[in-house]
């Protein structure tokens, strides 16, 4: 019973649509009703500016990683160290992000910041340095998602520098992630080939051609 509420309270975390919300509380904008109509980082972004959009991949970060730590206490994985109960919890919640029962299953982003949430829980060092790769990615390009792309597939490697074994749930993990990453950002990948794909504004006003979010 507790792992079932575990992993119910996981993916309900990851179905709140921060957001959505900082977009309509801090700046009386629907992301819905902009670019490509996503309630994801990116997608604030567009709509109201970097920093909204920064705001916006914090929190949907955090609700990985508070998915992993509550819904970890609940059922008990935490205090036993069970990676494999608290990765999982971690997965509800990424898929509480891309269909959040909050919003009719509809509108989710693409998970790329919840996830990164769940792996801050579990190897935070790892991910601090596929977040340096996703920053300097971005602020070169200002191609969300390509810093994305990158970033999930330094993770793997970064993971066995850190000496994760090939065997490792955490390590099979990553790479799971980088090919799910690259397979949902295939479409932005051929835009950025044709140089059609938006880019993140570097100012609130700022303009793009809307386009499916990398969030």
């Amino acid at each position: 019973m507790s792992t079932a509420l575990a992993a119910v309270a996981a993916y309900l975390l990851g179905a709140i649509p921060f957001s959505l919300l900082i977009g309509k509380w801090g700046y009386g904008v629907d992301i819905r009703e902009h670019g490509s109509g996503n309630v994801g980082a990116t997608n604030l972004g567009r709509a109201c500016g970097v920093r909204a959009g920064l705001f916006g991949l914090f929190f949907d970060a955090a609700k990985g990683a508070a998915a992993v730590f509550a819904a970890g206490t609940i059922s008990g994985a935490l205090a036993r160290g069970d990676r494999l109960m608290l990765l999982g919890l971690g997965c509800c919640a990424v898929v509480g992000h891309m269909a959040p029962v909050f919003l009719a299953g509809k509108g989710g982003g693409k998970g790329v910041a919840t996830g990164a949430g769940v792996f801050l829980a579990i190897d935070a060092p790892a991910l601090g340095g596929a977040f340096l790769v996703f920053a300097a990615t971005v602020l070169a390009t200002r191609y969300v998602s390509l810093g994305s792309c990158l970033a999930a597939a330094a993770l793997p490697a970064i993971l066995l520098a850190r000496d994760r074994q090939p065997a490792d749930p955490v390590f099979l993990l990553s790479i799971a992630i980088a090919i799910a990453i690259a397979y949902k950002h295939r479409s932005n990948l051929a835009r950025i080939r044709d140089g059609t794909e938006s880019k993140l504004p570097l100012s609130r006003g700022a303009q793009t051609d809307p386009g499916p979010d990398a969030s």
